[in-house]
């Protein structure tokens, strides 16, 4: 399995920290020289040393997904750097959770713009280079809340709608050697689900209990369970493999 992805040059927005640092850990692991952006400037540059302290070759700069300019810069940046960009994981994301009744346009606006603005301008800028290279991998990171989530009609909304971009990228890119398919994370241990442990008011470690009880397999998802299926949709000999939506979440989600 090592060395899978080697000569390929993999780039993950929000590649910091949870679901985003796990991928990029295993892009790096299998071969893959691997470029990623970050608003975290201190998780940021911790990450990136970790990954150059073993030996990985990696590009990483501080950069918001919601500003085009930043995101083609990004891009560009890597792709001068390595020479190529073979595969793109559109991972940034946030949560400003609350019912409907107490959800600010604030709550809401931030939400759209990192998931679904941000995607679209990391695809709208790597696209060009994968186009004329004729071969390409789009990875969009959605969730389980997709289905539909209390507390959450925000990032439900936006996570759902990256579904719906998944499957048009792949339609319209298709021909040029490009497959674009969405992870769907179920309850995952990050950073992200400690602070909604924190919002609610529970100890993180009675959120993952309670979440547990509902999971099938009976265990709580780290970020490499994602990785894995991110790997799966940008390997080579996935190329059959488009505009699909798979459920990490340790059961069936419908």
């Amino acid at each position: 399995m090592a060395g899978r992805f080697t000569g390929r040059v993999a780039f993950v927005t929000g590649g910091s920290r949870g679901i985003g640092k796990g991928i990029v850990e295993r892009f790096a692991e299998e071969g893959a020289k691997v470029a990623f952006i970050d608003l975290n400037e201190e998780a940021l540059a911790e990450t990136t040393n970790e990954l150059r302290e073993k030996g990985y070759e990696v590009f990483s700069k501080v950069a918001n997904v919601v500003d085009a300019d930043q995101v083609e810069g990004a891009i560009k940046e890597a792709y001068e750097a390595f020479g190529s960009l073979d595969i793109l994981v559109n991972n940034a994301g946030v949560i400003r959770d609350n019912l409907l009744f107490k959800m600010t346009d604030s709550d809401w606006q931030t939400v759209m713009d990192v998931h679904l603005k941000g995607s679209f301008n990391a695809a709208r800028a790597a696209q060009k280079y994968m186009v004329e290279n004729k071969y390409g991998r789009i990875i969009n990171i959605s969730s389980t809340s997709a289905l539909g989530n209390r507390g959450q009609a925000n990032y439900a909304a936006a996570k759902a709608g990256l579904q719906g971009f998944t499957k048009t990228l792949a339609i319209e890119l298709g021909r040029y050697g490009i497959t674009a398919n969405s992870v769907a994370p179920g309850f995952i241990e990050t950073e992200m689900t400690m602070e909604t442990a924190e919002r609610i008011g529970v100890p993180f470690e009675q959120l993952i209990q309670h979440s547990v009880a509902n999971i099938p397999v009976g265990r709580s998802g780290k970020p490499a369970d994602i990785a894995n299926a991110v790997v799966f949709f940008a390997d080579e000999k996935s190329s059959f493999v488009s505009g699909q939506v798979i459920y990490v979440a340790g059961g069936p989600k419908n």
